[in-house]
């Protein structure tokens, strides 16, 4: 049963080309916006810096966005402060270290092995790495695994922002050594013999918080309703999404120009349980994406400690006072989670 559409404007959601935007194109394609009463219109953008304008300055009133996001603008790390908070996690893992074909012939391997190189080069050569965002798991995660392996980040090497869709052609020119990504850009550059994966992000930090749909505070309490409807919707396609039998559907629907826009074989590679790393690597990843499983979709505070511990690892967030008593709960929202699953149909 449909639910009555709701009054006002359209609700602007932004997206960026990638894997983890499925839940997004499923709720469209599956009529769940419809459903749940509320008319949406998809804004697909380049890169994250464009989203967080956007939602600051009120050209989406939501957004598929990183997790630190959310804290980042709340706190006017790098741009204007605005209150934003997130009643949903779209997803968990999804991301991956990807390294230039050229570094393998040389004979990195590995983590020690690019340590080895990086220092062989010292003097030489400057080693560039590109991240997706300052204030996302990207960045995070880059640099937990550089340090892993003894690398310290902004010393031995640079990192620099590039937009996702973006990195394969950065890297197959020469301007990057490698990167941390979402999917597909790191499987269309091993389908493409121009790079192969180090690790991917389920490795790295089991569990972790990916991507969030983000809001302002004012919109969540001035438009409620939709809100709420709109979190509802994204939940149900977060389910479908999670259905293996499913996941043939999503592919062919994501490699539509409208939503990602890459090759069906690419988006397989991550989606389908057995992971090309490149270099005649393949292993099993079931839960390279989690949409839905292991109650994924509740934001946490679990889940918002990791976003700002990481930010503090970082050298993002630098004042660990920036964040009053009682701030991370205002933007992590449970109770909008809850209050919006109570509308959820069969």
């Amino acid at each position: 049963m449909r639910r009555k559409k709701q009054s006002g404007s359209p609700l602007r959601l932004g997206f960026v080309p990638l894997a983890d935007c499925a839940p997004i194109a499923m709720a469209r394609e599956l009529g769940l916006f419809a459903k749940y009463g509320i008319e949406v219109e998809l804004k697909r953008e380049v890169g994250w810096a464009t989203i967080r304008d956007k939602i600051i300055y009120g050209e989406l009133e939501a957004a598929h966005a990183p997790a630190g996001m959310v804290v980042a603008a709340t706190l006017g790390l790098g741009s204007i402060q605005t209150e934003c908070l997130t009643g949903l996690v779209i997803n968990l893992h999804g991301n991956a270290i990807t390294l230039s074909q050229k570094l393998w012939s040389a004979g990195v391997h590995d983590g020690k092995s690019l340590r080895e190189e990086i220092e062989l080069q010292r003097g030489k050569k400057r080693f560039v790495f590109g991240a997706a965002f300052t204030s996302s798991s990207h960045n995070f995660l880059l640099r937990l695994w550089l340090r892993a392996h003894g690398i310290l980040a902004d010393r031995d090497v640079q990192i620099v922002v590039v937009p996702p869709p973006q990195m394969c052609a950065n890297l197959k020119g020469g301007h990057l050594d490698g990167y941390c990504v979402g999917e597909p850009w790191n499987s269309l550059a091993v389908m493409s013999k121009i790079g192969w994966v180090a690790a991917t992000s389920a490795e790295l930090s089991p569990s972790h918080v990916e991507k969030i749909l983000m809001v302002r505070r004012t919109f969540a309490e001035e438009r409620e309703i939709e809100h709420l409807a709109l979190i509802a919707a994204l939940v149900e396609a977060c389910r479908f999404c999670d259905q293996p039998q499913n996941r043939d559907r999503i592919i062919e629907t994501l490699a539509q120009p409208e939503y990602v826009g890459a090759p069906v074989q690419a988006l397989r590679m991550s989606m389908k349980g057995t992971f090309d790393f490149g270099n005649g690597r393949n292993e099993k990843c079931a839960d390279f994406h989690v949409f839905s499983r292991y109650g994924a979709n509740e934001p946490t505070a679990e889940k918002a400690s990791w976003v700002v511990q990481s930010l503090r690892d970082s050298g993002v967030l630098l004042d660990p006072t920036a964040i009053a008593p009682g701030g991370l709960p205002q933007m992590f929202r449970t109770d909008i989670f809850h209050k919006a699953t109570q509308l959820i149909q069969p």
